[in-house]
């Protein structure tokens, strides 16, 4: 397929109107370049950098940039645009009061991709603080933040929102995958010369099994269609496998179709995980892709269980909802079932077709990584040889994983103590390299130059995060022992890791009293004098873990025991030979 970017000549988008291509003319480009040394600039988070390449390159047609408040109210409240144009997701630049505060209405801004370079000029229509409260309930539906929307919303969004049009220098650099990463512009063209009139788009965020392949097969062959693997590649669902590994499994599962009759491309989206409002969201990105069938499966982007184990969407919510917009957007919904193996007829059937009295046999994601924690073997009916072997390259018995002790709790309360010691015990062990990150050796080596605000002591745990899921993604063992006070900033470590490997949370629940009688530097006593300023336990807040692997309070333990406690949950788990 040709990687030229834009198509030689305007095409519809969703609702009718032309596909946008917001990247300026070279003239343009240079100007730009000139302007941006003078504008302030904003660094673009991972998900403002995947939003902002879908605008530039036309996948959020009908959008020429980031909503300003009178489209976000509308969308928030109604799914529309402001002139009534169907659009369900709130698309929005984000950024802190500092910043917010230094521009106004009028002004420009230079968006600046994380390695520097602009990828974008913004000038400024609104600013304003939204109610983060009301977007979650209008847009997800909840205001629970076990959402993985909602969280992003309430505890990594910045308190300001700006809206505004874009002109763009440069579409944002890729450095993995570069020939299967197709714009709009890019896949309509290659449609119409390879004589494509039906197209059906797959949308995944999880490795392809021969179920899945079975599904799209059958979805093509029922529409007469051509099919296009569109996985997401951008942000997913936290704890999801990377896209490396996805990527290597799509091709080896492309392997077992007609290689003129499906095209694979990666689509950088940033997911929020919104079920109904999601999936039209979904088929208005595929249709601006040239898409005219979109398949929509059961609980389509659905975020799975709220605090009380109920799911947040219904399993056909999406499928309905999006049924009832599919005509105002132009595309197809393919509904179907969920796909099942029947033993004695050795293929894949929807659920309902499943002739009465036949053995169903099914693996579920949970099932799959126990099979590859332990190291079981998988059946040859569940997927294919060469994708089984992707992941467990990736992700080995847990015996080989890295993984991450995260040890929490107030000061005094012995968790250096048990994290020295467990070192040593690990040490001893021998299986893997460990790397003990306690607090205030982190402070000094790579933090000293932080405060004790919480903005700062969030970053200084992101730091211990980013280090851990490092030492975990290359099969170390890493050994954090910081206060960590805030349970949102541990929820994000606990994401950051779980990706790579194993993460044990253990909450070191020394009631306060004892800590204080331990307190070797009179840290306790000067906070109780009102000397020191917003210490843990006395006037600043310990949020008390509500999922940790294991609690242990060092009132009743002796640190060995305390570290033998954590030895023998890291050997029932399999990620150690037990001791």
């Amino acid at each position: 397929m040709s990687q030229n970017q834009q198509s030689a000549s305007p095409s519809t988008a969703a609702h009718g109107g032309e596909l946008k291509w917001l990247i300026a003319s070279p003239a343009r480009v240079a100007e730009l370049k000139q302007e941006s040394v003078h504008l302030p600039s904003w660094d673009l988070t991972f998900k403002q950098l995947c939003d902002i390449e879908l605008l530039l390159n036309g996948g959020f047609s009908p959008l020429d940039g980031f909503l300003g408040q009178a489209d976000y109210e509308s969308v928030r409240d109604h799914m529309r645009l402001a002139n009534g144009v169907l659009w369900p997701m709130p698309i929005m630049l984000d950024v802190t009061e500092q910043f917010g505060g230094t521009i106004q209405p009028g002004a420009r801004i230079a968006l600046r991709h994380p390695e520097g370079m602009v990828i974008a000029v913004l000038t400024v229509g609104d600013i304003w603080k939204p109610d983060f409260q009301r977007e979650a309930q209008q847009v997800f539906g909840t205001t629970d933040d076990t959402h993985p929307g909602v969280f992003t919303l309430f505890k990594q969004t910045n308190p300001v929102y700006v809206g505004g049009k874009i002109e763009g220098l440069e579409l944002p650099i890729h450095h993995s995958y570069t020939n299967i990463r197709f714009t709009p512009h890019q896949l309509r063209r290659a449609f119409a010369e390879r004589g494509w009139k039906k197209i059906v788009a797959f949308q995944t965020r999880n490795p392809m099994h021969r179920a899945h392949v079975e599904l799209t097969q059958r979805a093509a062959a029922y529409v007469g269609a051509n099919l296009l693997i569109h996985p997401v590649v951008g942000q997913t669902k936290p704890g999801d496998v990377d896209h490396f590994l996805r990527v290597r499994c799509y091709q080896a599962a492309l392997k077992h179709y007609d290689p003129d009759t499906t095209e694979l491309s990666l689509l950088q989206l940033a997911m929020r995980m919104g079920g109904p409002r999601e999936a039209v969201w979904h088929a208005i990105i595929r249709k601006n892709h040239g898409v005219t069938h979109f398949i929509v499966g059961r609980d389509h982007a659905g975020p799975g269980n709220d605090k009380n184990g109920k799911p947040f969407y219904g399993p056909y919510e999406a499928q309905e909802v999006l049924a009832k917009h599919a005509e105002e957007i132009g595309i197809e919904p393919v509904t179907f079932n969920e796909m099942v193996y029947v033993k004695e007829l050795d293929k894949y059937l929807p659920r309902p077709e499943v002739p009465q009295g036949m053995t169903v046999l099914n693996i579920s994601g949970t099932e799959l990584r126990r099979m590859l924690n332990d190291g079981s073997e998988i059946p040859a009916w569940f997927s294919y040889p060469e994708v089984i072997d992707a992941l467990r390259a990736t992700y080995p018995p847990r015996k080989a994983q890295g993984f991450t002790v995260f040890f929490t709790g107030l000061p005094s309360s012995g968790k250096s103590t048990i994290a020295n010691a467990l070192v040593s015990r690990l040490m001893e062990e021998g299986s893997r390299p460990v790397t003990l990150l306690d607090g205030d050796l982190v402070r000094k080596h790579l933090s000293s130059e932080l405060t004790f605000s919480k903005e700062h002591r969030d970053l200084n745990i992101r730091r211990i995060g980013y280090v851990a899921s490092e030492i975990t993604k290359n099969h170390g063992v890493a050994i954090c022992a910081p206060i960590a006070p805030y349970a949102a900033v541990r929820r994000e470590v606990r994401e950051m890791v779980s990706g790579y490997g194993g993460f044990i949370e253990v909450y070191v629940s020394t009631p306060v009293e004892v800590c204080e009688q331990r307190d070797r530097k009179g840290l306790y006593a000067k906070a109780r004098a009102g000397i020191l300023k917003g210490f843990t336990g006395i006037d600043d807040p310990y949020e008390v873990p509500e999922h940790a692997e294991l609690v242990i309070d060092t009132s009743r333990l002796e640190p060995d025991e305390a570290a033998s406690a954590v030895l023998d949950l890291l050997a029932e788990r399999g990620y150690i030979a037990k001791p």
